[in-house]
């Protein structure tokens, strides 16, 4: 019972920042654009938040801070993209690799030096039962992340300004026909998936390892990326998925320090068990026919606005 406790409390928190990067990227290629650079921006908003962090003793300061950077690193991709009509996809492997320079960099002051992890808002009383501790022992960032995958899905569905948003992704060539901005729609669709990733960043820091080492994020924006499609552009689906990916890496945890049913399998498979899961998918997604999912028709495709 202890275990099983024990390993959903590992396991909400492992997926909470691919929650929050899945998020962001969603509402971009919702836009119809393909930023391939989340894990880029989540080590700039992981770095930045740590120091944040560090510096003011604050931790929701450090969130700002991150999601801050994470935007502004962004917007680097936005210009070159949507302004200058860079290629996507190579912009967005070049964020990724600015963002693991920058962070590598920026980060060395900050190499093994501890910070306070994000205590949870509920009173420490109701961690003390294991039961409630699976619903009231966890981080804010952990239920802002479930929230905001709700609050996504509200604005795509529900709001005038996510109708918008998703015609912009379907057709931009008849929204700017009818007088929608759709390069400021894809503007702000950017910078919203730049503050997520900021954000999930700051997770590492803020709720699983408490110090800042080169290279934190280990690979998950990649993750997120992969999880989108496994979602099939859906908010609710990103929940599941998220989760998914969360169970397996905790997996890996307990293989390597609890033993017992766990090595059924080398620590090492359990560790590869979701970058396979990501090649999985893309490969499943690109074997199926044109037009048979459900992404964006203009994903990825430049937009030349005619006169």
């Amino acid at each position: 019972m202890d275990l099983t406790i024990a390993m959903i409390i590992t396991m909400v928190g492992a997926s909470t920042p691919i929650l929050f990067a899945a998020t962001g990227e969603l509402v971009v290629e919702k836009s119809g654009v393909l930023n391939l650079g989340i894990e880029g921006m989540m080590l700039c908003g992981a770095v930045i938040g740590f120091a944040v962090t560090f510096t003011t003793g604050n931790p929701w300061l450090g969130v700002l801070a991150a999601a801050a950077a994470g935007a502004a690193s962004s917007m680097i991709f936005a210009v070159l993209t949507l302004s200058l009509s860079a290629n996507q996809v190579a912009t967005g492997l070049a964020l990724t690799i600015f963002g693991l320079g920058f962070s590598t960099l920026f980060g060395q002051p900050y190499t093994g030096r501890p910070i306070g992890l994000f205590k949870s808002v509920f009173p420490p009383e109701l961690a003390t039962d294991p039961i409630l501790r699976v619903i009231f022992g966890y981080s804010p960032l952990v239920y802002f992340s479930m929230i905001m995958v709700g609050v996504v899905w509200w604005f795509l569905y529900r709001t005038r300004a996510g109708l918008i948003l998703r015609a912009v992704g379907e057709s931009d060539t008849s929204a700017h026909s009818i007088g929608y901005s759709v390069t400021g729609v894809r503007y702000g669709a950017v910078a919203f998936g730049g503050a997520m990733a900021g954000i999930a960043g700051a997770c590492f820091p803020l709720i699983l390892t408490p110090q800042w080492v080169e290279g934190l994020t280990g690979g998950r924006g990649w993750i997120a990326l992969a999880l989108v499609v496994f979602a099939s552009w859906r908010p609710f689906r990103l929940l599941a998925g998220a989760y998914l990916f969360g169970l397996i890496a905790t997996m890996e945890l307990y293989a390597k320090a609890a033993g017992g049913p766990f090595r059924i399998l080398p620590s090492e498979l359990w560790a590869s068990l979701p970058y396979l899961a990501t090649i999985l998918v893309l490969v499943m997604i690109s074997l199926r026919r044109e037009g048979s999912t459900s992404a964006p028709a203009c994903l990825g495709k430049p937009f030349l606005p005619t006169k």
